[in-house]
């Protein structure tokens, strides 16, 4: 079974989704990190992000691993962030990590994948997809919470992300029609994941 967790910056995507994969006993598959690292390898390398995108391997787990080395932090850099937003416009960088991903979750085992478009164009079978969403302000909070910023400087940088990821010619950020729309603001990371299981429950 797949479960497919979409969504903006902020709304709780990966926190959800790490949960509600321990939760089921199903493996998490983070496709933000996947462009992050294609990102880093980009900066890192000085060349053009679809030319590092066919060649990089990537391995998601409790840790996250570049061609064999741990990144798990420095992809979340905030340079890094902003060059993985810019570099998954690319159509062909989104090509070569669509097709990685495609691999991973025809394996069979149960997931929980996150993202920006695995409903809609990475797994658009899903068993059940989720769009979470939140208010920009909370979403703003939460990031910088997470990031140890200010949150005006975040809400700003968050609303030009939000308009490229929704404004991109491939795969724009936009819950699939089947999708069911969550508005994770005002709720506990507990009382969301709950609602996701009972969810994933029904749609077995």
């Amino acid at each position: 079974m797949v479960i497919a967790i979409d969504g903006p910056a902020g709304a709780g995507k990966s926190s959800v989704a790490k949960a509600v994969a321990n939760a089921l006993g199903y493996t998490y598959l983070d496709s933000g990190a996947m462009y992050r690292c294609v990102a880093l390898a980009a900066l890192e390398r000085e060349l053009p992000p679809a030319v590092v995108a066919p060649s990089v391997a990537i391995s998601l787990g409790e840790r996250v691993l570049l061609d064999g080395r741990d990144v798990s932090d420095a992809i979340r850099d905030p340079a890094v962030s902003q060059a993985a937003s810019r570099a998954a416009a690319d159509p062909a960088v989104r090509e070569a990590m669509v097709a990685q991903q495609r691999r991973l979750l025809a394996t069979g085992a149960g997931w929980v994948a996150e993202g920006r478009d695995i409903g809609t164009v990475v797994a658009p079978d899903a068993a059940l997809k989720v769009f979470l969403t939140a208010s920009p302000q909370e979403r703003a909070r939460r990031r910088a919470a997470e990031l140890g910023a200010d949150p005006r400087t975040v809400l700003a940088e968050q609303a030009i992300r939000d308009q490229r990821d929704a404004e991109r010619t491939h795969s724009p950020l936009a819950p699939a029609a089947d999708a069911v729309l969550l508005d994770t603001t005002g709720l506990t990371l507990a009382e969301v994941v709950a609602r996701v299981v009972a969810l994933a429950s029904a749609a077995r």
